[in-house]
């Protein structure tokens, strides 16, 4: 090979690495490609998300009387009867406070039959004259002091007969049993729950709704065998959990469904008239929670612009959110992650 072809073969690759060079810069020199999207007027005043199945009441089952379990008839996830028996004390201190407080009232009886003896000797003696007014008042004092004690001891022995009534706990409304922590040998105190009742015929539908969200009046729950159920505002939580920043709201089903399962998850659509009207509906990639509340992005004059918004409601696909934005706006749609204020972009919608 001769030095002159040699030569020309160099310089064709040294031309064409430069070319290939300049090439690579005038990429990186271009602004990067964003895709926008149009946002859409809310005018469905509908807000979708998931919900559970719960008890109105969730009744914490406790002894009114300390002691020792000694037997359970029941167990978690079971239905139960009004009156059904569920936990057995051990009831030998019951049973001997019962015996004590009946011999207080026998002692007290007693007593009270001999003050009305005496009372009774004391008011023949004050006819003959052979005492004075005096001492008849003060045996008639006697006599009442006596009556009373006997009355109290009455009282004791109904009240230990009534603790002793209380070894046997009983459920006070049919229902299902979702939690039962009492075991046999465990000793409890008054008022330790060792079940959790969840009452028959009246369920809620739990949800979790945004911070800045107006809960919905009404709504519809779509169960799993495809029918749905009317829902009613029943509660909403005081203050938002600390955690997710969401309200807790209860709705009531106001249709009558006795075979709802406790805990299953349901399709829930919320409306409403007044508080869902003037929103905007965009992409969930639209949203950028990186600052101090969330915001999308517009694009002004070739550079991307944060906009603050409020989120009114998430969906599996879109977001409902209130801004100062015309109707027309077009947004960026994804990557909003890698953008800063006033970063030149180029748009493909």
């Amino acid at each position: 090979m001769s030095n002159k072809l040699i030569l020309s073969l160099l310089m064709t690759l040294v031309l064409g690495s430069c070319s290939e060079n300049n090439t690579d810069a005038d990429v990186q020199k271009q602004p990067p490609l964003v895709r926008t999207t149009d946002i859409q007027t809310d005018g469905t005043a509908l807000h979708r998300l998931s919900g559970t199945i719960r008890p109105r009441y969730e009744t914490p089952i406790a002894f009114q009387v300390e002691g020792r379990i000694l037997s359970r008839h029941i167990d978690a996830g079971q239905r139960v009867m009004a009156e059904q028996l569920l936990f057995s004390l051990d009831p030998r201190d019951l049973n001997e406070a019962v015996n004590v407080a009946r011999a207080q009232l026998a002692t007290a009886e007693a007593a009270l039959a001999t003050a009305r003896s005496e009372y009774k000797r004391q008011k023949k003696l004050l006819e003959k004259k052979l005492i004075s007014e005096f001492e008849v008042e003060r045996f008639e004092l006697a006599e009442r002091a006596a009556a009373s004690q006997y009355n109290a001891a009455q009282a004791g022995l109904q009240q230990a007969r009534i603790s002793r009534s209380y070894a046997e706990l009983q459920a006070k409304h049919s229902g299902i049993l979702i939690e039962v922590s009492g075991e046999p040998g465990q000793v409890v105190s008054v008022g330790q729950t060792v079940a959790v009742l969840a009452q028959d015929d009246k369920r809620d539908v739990e949800v979790f709704l945004p911070e800045s969200r107006h809960p919905p009046r009404s709504g519809v729950a779509k169960l799993n065998d495809g029918s749905s159920v009317d829902l009613e505002l029943r509660e909403i939580a005081g203050a938002a959990d600390q955690m997710s920043r969401t309200w807790r709201a209860r709705y009531r089903i106001t249709s009558i469904k006795d075979d709802l399962p406790l805990g299953s998850i349901v399709q829930v659509q919320l409306s409403s008239e007044d508080t869902e009207q003037g929103t905007l509906v965009i992409p969930l990639g639209a949203l950028d929670e990186r600052g101090s509340g969330p915001r999308v992005w517009r694009v002004v004059d070739g550079h991307a612009q944060p906009v603050s918004v409020q989120i009114i409601g998430l969906g599996a696909e879109q977001a409902h959110i209130r801004a100062e934005l015309p109707p027309d706006t077009q947004i960026i749609a994804l990557g909003t992650h890698l953008l800063v204020p006033g970063m030149a972009v180029r748009t493909q919608h």
